[in-house]
């Protein structure tokens, strides 16, 4: 009912609801929105601003859904999403505080401490908060209905090639489509399934039978991982590094490479992406150099994030790379007769180490993390990639709550 609150700036008007006498045939003119309401989602995030800055509170340039109130010592933290709002901080009194007021204003409804947010499962455990989507992959396996007998052992064959010609078209590709929307809103847990996803989804315009061949295998994967999910860990002294990789001319029928990064926080992944390249790079590496940057993009960005957040003192940030030529371009401003023909953007990387906030790294292929992000990886391999992930079991860990379930 939160929406309901919102005020209109905007002329807007609707036709009488049925059931209400209307001879004259009249129509409304609306002074507060309404659910369905292209504007409802606009106004109420700005009736939601208002109010939380009238209380105190400072919205992060960072993250506009992110609202601070910071004093000497204390921190309490809003994040919002669309009408869900998540409370956490340091000080118990301002918390308790500020949801009285909301409630004053708004009427909202109080879930208590936090185990369910956004598709997002949440557990505290003793070795830390476990973040998974157990309900959402049961529920997931268990509509469509796919008849899913063995587990595989990675979300993708390891002879994987797929072309968007080869193979008859899906008669509906609907299921094609769903299936891979459904896998992508699980990418945020488990990075191991990030490469597959963006690999599939290559092929959301013309699905055929080998692509959802591909797919299905990624079911079978996560129909034996369903409780896998990151662990994040505290630490006194919390550590920001990077990790960029490339696989170049990785696509069959472009010829781009293949970008991933994964960003961890102490011992904990908290950023990590893997996206197919737009352009076509001349030498492997010029397609890390370009990965190294888009890594950087984030570094800046998570950066200022934490230090809103009162985690400082992360500079410089040590940026891992497995790819000689890519470092030395990224370190010798003067060494341009073989990146002449880049584009200057991704030049970034360089300037960001003469500034001082990140710290260039090699880092050897066997340790590289963000290979998971990039390419098809051997089993035993991939496992070791994800154990140095810190993607665990979560039903090897006891909850507050305790001992957790797989869901039925």
């Amino acid at each position: 009912m939160l929406f309901l609150h919102a005020d209109l700036d905007e002329e807007v008007y609707m036709l009488i609801p049925k059931g209400i006498s209307n001879p004259n045939n009249k129509v409304c003119r609306l002074k507060k929105s309404l659910y369905g309401l292209k504007q409802a989602s606009r106004q109420w995030f700005s009736k939601l601003k208002e109010t939380l800055m009238s209380f105190g509170y400072t919205q992060s340039k960072n993250d506009y859904s992110l609202f601070l109130n910071k004093t000497s010592t204390n921190i309490t933290i809003i994040a919002v999403y669309v009408d869900d709002i998540l409370l956490t901080g340091s000080d118990y009194k301002e918390i308790q505080h500020i949801k009285s007021c909301l409630n004053a204003k708004f009427g909202i409804k109080d879930l208590g401490k936090l185990h369910y947010f956004l598709g997002l499962e949440i557990s505290q455990t003793q070795a830390g908060v476990l973040l998974s989507q157990q309900k959402f992959t049961t529920e997931l396996r268990r509509d469509y209905g796919f008849s899913i007998k063995t587990h595989a052992a990675t979300p993708l064959p390891l002879s994987c090639k797929l072309l968007p010609d080869e193979g008859p078209l899906l008669d509906d590709p609907t299921i094609y489509r769903t299936l891979a929307g459904k896998l992508n809103l699980l990418t945020n847990t488990r990075p191991d399934l990030s490469f597959s996803v963006q690999t599939l989804s290559q092929f959301l315009q013309a699905p055929r039978a080998s692509h959802l061949t591909a797919l299905l295998h990624t079911l079978a994967y996560l129909s034996g991982t369903i409780s896998k999910g990151i662990l994040l860990q505290g630490a006194d002294q919390l550590i920001l590094q990077a990790f960029s990789d490339s696989d170049w001319a990785a696509c069959s029928f472009s010829r781009r490479s293949v970008t991933g990064y994964i960003l961890m926080l102490g011992s904990s992944p908290i950023s990590w992406k893997s996206k197919k390249q737009g352009t076509v790079s001349r030498s492997s590496y010029e397609a890390e150099y370009r990965a190294m940057a888009r890594a950087a993009s984030e570094v800046v960005w998570l950066v200022r994030l934490l230090d809103d957040l009162g985690i400082t003192g992360l500079t410089p940030v040590k940026l891992n790379c497995d790819n000689q030529s890519a470092l030395h371009i990224a370190r010798n401003p003067v060494f341009h007769e073989r990146t002449k023909h880049i584009e200057i953007d991704f030049h970034f990387t360089r300037d960001k180490v003469l500034e001082g906030l990140l710290q260039l790294n090699y880092m050897p292929t066997a340790d590289q993390l963000a290979d998971i992000l990039t390419k098809i990886l051997p089993g035993p391999y991939f496992q070791t990639l994800l154990s140095k992930l810190e993607m665990v079991n979560t039903l090897d860990h006891s909850s507050l709550r305790g001992v957790m379930r797989q869901p039925a």
